[in-house]
């Protein structure tokens, strides 16, 4: 390949060739001026000076993909970050970015090797070596090989036609998100040793439910449990700067820290967790079966959480996920019915095929009716009309302050020893309302949360969750401010019961004995083929429940996964 333009004098200079893809494209070092030689994928021919040179549009080529990504990737080996970043689309991110990678995570020797092409996007393998000087008498220097799977994707630049790689965090590293760093040197927080409720270590190895969960224990108590930082490679992560446990706003849906590379060991501190382990192993043998499956167990008496686990472990959906509920909310608006005399167990209650609310036209299942049913048919047969119908009766505010009051959600308060979300059930009219009411509209919630409803039920009295123990570190655990009285509780025990030996949840349940009640439920979601499928079921002293997202019905998804966890517990 040649360069365009007049030809100059030869100069004797240093070479080092960097193969990128097919293109052998030659650095230049001399006096600080770097020449690189590239094919431009321009059409070749010049425009007169009275016309407007014309800007090329659609999609990249696959030349100019080519092009775009051999650049880049070029000048990052070749450590010219400023020459790297202008070949992006955000020149100034990229710049510091880039940057951070010598100057913050202490990478040297970076080597880049593309992939093949798809389309616009160009996979590359990064291998590298982390170097990193101790500070002290007896310091050393710390190295390790540090090597993963990175891609880029090319777009056109509108105002120009120039093909350009489109400036992503994930680009430097496939897990950096917005705000995040890689960053080596004294770990933020010592290590920690989790261990179950009988001492055992838990470890992602054995439960690969739990990466998260230890990432976020260490994060809460890796200063207080007595451990030394050591020397690593992390993710240091935006949301996670200034936190501490008490930090209730910050804590919701945050990401931990996470290490990539550990380039000298920390002494850490041990964290007793409630987990049991034979539960978690019960609980992870039937997420790995499933695709997007979530459990929690927990304990009514008690608020322990005794097991959680996901199919997918990056993201922990069973205590931070944020997903409509679908029927198995009718639990909570069915003791808001019961307590304001709209609803009786044994009484007639309507259940048409539609009900019309705030100019939308609600209907059930397989637009099935109940003529002359009670409303415990109604509870058992997950009927959505029993409850739009009753929306004229309810003040906007009366399905909130029921979960918040009677069930301890949407206080944004939960302090379970990792970070959660604890439900939302915001104020709405009209329409929304009606539909929050059988846990559609604006309703969130994930297992976590409808765990601790079945068990506030067994027990109730609302137990906030947690999952390690508030004597470790005084912490103050959520309240609700009231109970439900002794007949609406009764009332609403002998629904689930009855859903659960005579309802929809009669075939997960079948033969767990007289002490249990469940509901089922299935959340539609925009642009899914199938619901999502809940359960929430209690049985003695355990308390479980379960989403499959796109998993249909909640008594043929969920509730296999639940009645294997509640089997589990004896």
């Amino acid at each position: 390949m040649g360069s365009r333009g007049r030809r100059r004098a030869p100069v004797r200079r240093n070479t080092n060739p960097v193969v990128i893809g097919a293109a052998a494209v030659v650095a230049v070092v001399g006096a600080g001026v770097g020449a690189y030689a590239l094919m431009d994928s321009g059409s070749g021919s010049s425009a007169s000076a009275d016309e407007k040179p014309t800007i090329r549009t659609g999609p990249p080529s696959a030349g100019e993909v080519r092009t775009a990504a051999d650049r880049f990737l070029t000048a990052w080996q070749s450590g010219d970050v400023a020459k790297a970043a202008s070949y992006t689309d955000d020149a100034a991110a990229a710049r510091t970015a880039l940057t951070g990678l010598t100057k913050d995570a202490h990478l040297t020797d970076v080597k880049l090797t593309p992939g093949t092409r798809s389309g616009a996007k160009v996979p590359f393998h990064v291998t590298s070596t982390v170097s990193y000087e101790e500070k002290g008498a007896d310091a050393e220097k710390l190295t390790k090989p540090f090597a993963y799977d990175s891609s880029l994707t090319a777009v056109r630049r509108k105002n120009d036609g120039k093909v350009l790689v489109s400036w992503q965090p994930s680009v430097v590293h496939p897990e950096l998100k917005d705000g995040d760093r890689l960053v080596t040197g004294e770990a933020g927080d010592p290590p920690v040793k989790a261990v179950d409720r009988d001492g055992g270590e838990l470890s992602a190895k054995k439960y690969p439910s739990l990466g998260t969960v230890i990432d976020g224990l260490r994060e809460k108590y890796g200063k207080k449990a007595g451990g030394t930082a050591g020397v690593e490679l992390r993710i240091a992560r935006k949301e996670a700067a200034g936190k501490d446990a008490d930090d209730k706003s910050a804590e919701k849906n945050a990401l931990p820290d996470k290490t990539l590379v550990t380039l000298s060991q920390g002494t850490p501190g041990t964290v007793r967790t409630t987990l049991s382990p034979s539960l978690q192993a019960a609980a992870e043998s039937q997420v790995a079966s499933r695709e997007r499956a979530s459990v929690v167990v927990i304990r009514p008496s008690t608020g322990e959480i005794l097991a959680v686990a996901n199919s997918s472990p990056g993201f922990n959906t069973a205590f931070q996920g944020s997903l409509a509920p679908g029927s198995t909310m009718k639990v909570i608006t069915s003791s808001l019915l019961l307590e304001k005399g709209l609803a009786g167990v044994d009484k007639t209650h309507p259940c048409p095929k539609y009900f019309t609310y705030g100019h939308w036209k609600f209907q059930n299942d397989d637009k099935f009716q109940i003529k002359n049913g009670t409303f415990k048919a109604s509870f058992a047969a997950s009927c959505n009309t029993a409850f739009i119908s009753q929306a004229p009766k309810l003040e906007n505010d009366s399905l909130t302050k029921q979960a918040q009051q009677v069930f301890g959600l949407g206080l944004n308060n939960w302090a379970i020893g990792v970070s959660s979300f604890d439900g939302a059930v915001p104020v709405q009219s009209q329409a929304q309302m009606a539909a929050s009411l059988i846990g559609q509209g604006g309703v969130r919630m994930n297992p976590l949360n409808m765990a601790s409803v079945a068990a506030t039920v067994k027990n109730g009295t609302f137990h906030q969750p947690y999952l390690v123990s508030p004597d470790v570190d005084h912490r103050t655990l959520a309240r609700a401010s009231r109970t439900l009285s002794a007949k609406t509780l009764a009332d609403l025990r002998e629904l689930m019961h009855y859903t659960a030996v005579a309802g929809t949840a009669v075939k997960p349940m079948a033969g767990l004995g007289s002490d249990m009640g469940a509901k089922t439920g299935s959340a539609e979601v925009d642009g899914q083929k199938e619901p999502n499928g809940w359960f929430t079921a209690y049985r003695g002293d355990l308390a479980s429940a379960a989403v499959v997202q796109q998993g249909g019905h909640g008594g043929d998804s969920a509730g296999p996964v639940v009645r294997q966890m509640l089997l589990a517990g004896g």
